[in-house]
């Protein structure tokens, strides 16, 4: 099964995500978010991060997380391919994120946004959620 897939929307990014738990589903959701960016990877240089976030409901910590992170890669030039969570509950999440620095990205997202978005579990076990990133 495929973690990830881009759907079609008239102005803006949107991205149905999938995961066996909803840390898998968090990790999906950074991973689809990043490869969106078209990033031009730099050689040798790593980049360590930590990042925590907290919301007072799953769909909001989504956003939050995501958003928290997309911070991290605009300001830092970075993309993290390990993701380590150290906290994960339905309101609360830390993080360690391992990655490189990258030259450039090809496309921008302005935000993630709350539009739309549920996490929700499907009859099958595996968590689901759409997210619409502002481009």
């Amino acid at each position: 099964m495929r973690n990830y897939e881009i759907l079609e929307h008239k102005a803006d990014l949107k991205i149905r995500v999938w995961g066996e738990t909803k840390e898998e589903l968090f990790l999906n959701a950074v991973l689809a978010m990043q490869s969106s960016l078209f990033a031009e990877k730099r050689k040798a240089k790593s980049a360590k991060r930590k990042m925590s976030a907290s919301s007072p409901d799953v769909s909001a910590l989504l956003v939050d997380f995501l958003s928290e992170v997309l911070y991290l890669i605009q300001t830092k030039k970075e993309i993290y391919s390990k993701v380590n969570f150290t906290k994960f509950s339905d309101t609360e999440v830390a993080v360690e994120l391992a990655g490189q620095k990258v030259a450039r990205f090809n496309q921008e997202i302005k935000a993630v946004t709350h539009h739309g978005l549920k996490v929700r579990q499907r009859k099958d076990g595996f968590w689901e959620t759409t997210i619409i990133f502002d481009v």
